[in-house]
């Protein structure tokens, strides 16, 4: 592919708005009302499970429990998610809208919208939580905006239909997928360009890295396998591939990846095959297959990560499962085509 193109625009921001010095009285009675207000337990580690539903436009809300207990009506085609920096708020991708909505995770209300943000799909943040870095999936673009401003800090042409984004912990770099061009992109975040792009297998999906860094995990879902990137050389290194018992090779369309704080395993969404794969990441052999519902899609680990949720986008439900047994919990019947998971719990 030819080198990727980019381009950088910057905005100004307003001046300071202005302060007003309360009188004591009121002051006090201000600082009260949210010391009352402002219950811990809605605030942060609620033990709230958020469910993404693109075709309901909705969020499915569960407690700490796996029980459904709200349903929250958003925007159309919500699909990624992920927390804010301190975990008050969370923010949807909403593809159709070509927005991100944001919301308080306390009351689950909609906080404010970063707007004209062309049909996002995924995305992440860099780790200072100020921007977000954000696949453009009909565009063929990467964008990264700022989230207290909203607006757009810079562009970079990528590959077509454009999915998973992931942010480096040092956050230099960001690496996006690109579906239909079996590429990954490599961002340098500090000098604002793309320095690489990588040929995958087809249809690069999603990304997980390593705790140590070294290694980056991109699912390639038509080739039914996950490749494995050396961060160093950002080469190919490997690959694993998956097969559960009665299933064919072309209905292993792996998706999602989630690899445990501790580095020793990893789960991967295998689609329409109905299984998550359990790896062990050291030798990068298969332990197991987990049944999960239909298309297997999105994951979510517990903070504890003695559960495991797993979002089935044809099923309309979400299969909890006990990563101790490696067997299913229960499945809880959220909205339609479920896509991402939120858990806030630590």
């Amino acid at each position: 592919m030819a080198a990727v193109g980019y381009f950088h625009r910057f905005y100004r921001r307003g001046g300071a708005g202005t302060v007003y010095r309360p009188v004591r009285r009121l002051a006090i009675f201000f600082a009260v009302a949210a010391v009352i207000c402002a219950a811990p337990a809605d605030a942060k580690n609620s033990g709230k499970i958020i469910v993404s539903n693109e075709k309901s436009n909705d969020l499915t809300v569960l407690d700490a429990s796996d029980a459904v207990v709200k349903t929250v009506a958003t925007c159309s085609r919500p699909r990624g998610m992920k927390f804010s920096a301190d975990r008050t708020e969370f923010y949807v991708a909403c593809a159709d809208d070509s927005q991100i909505a944001i919301y308080d995770v306390g009351s689950l209300e909609l906080v404010r919208r970063i707007r004209d943000v062309e049909e996002p799909e995924t995305f992440d943040l860099t780790p200072d939580g100020r921007r977000l870095v954000v696949s453009n999936e009909e565009d063929a673009e990467a964008s990264i905006y700022e989230v207290e401003s909203g607006d757009l800090i810079a562009s970079f042409d990528v590959g077509e239909e454009p999915e998973g984004v992931l942010v480096t912990p040092d956050g230099h770099r960001a690496f996006v997928s690109s579906e239909a061009s079996n590429l990954v992109h490599v961002i340098d975040l500090d000098k604002g360009e793309v320095v690489k792009d990588i040929l995958v297998d087809q249809r690069p999906r999603r990304f997980a890295l390593t705790p140590d860094g070294k290694e980056l995990w991109v699912s390639a879902e038509v080739a039914g396998i996950v490749d494995i990137i050396d961060t160093a050389t950002l080469a190919v290194v490997g690959d694993i591939a998956f097969l559960p018992t009665g299933m064919r090779k072309e209905q292993v369309t792996p998706v999602d990846v989630l690899i445990t704080r501790d580095g020793k395993r990893a789960y991967v969404a295998l689609g329409r095959a109905n299984h998550v794969a359990v790896v062990d990441v050291p030798s990068r052999k298969v332990l197991d297959y987990v049944l999960a519902g239909k298309r297997a899609w999105g994951l979510a680990l517990s903070g504890d990560e003695k559960k495991l949720y797993v979002a089935n986008g044809l099923s309309d439900d979400v299969t909890i499962v006990d990563t101790e047994s490696l067997k299913p919990l229960k499945s809880v019947a959220v909205g339609m085509v479920p896509y991402g998971i939120l858990i806030d719990d630590h």
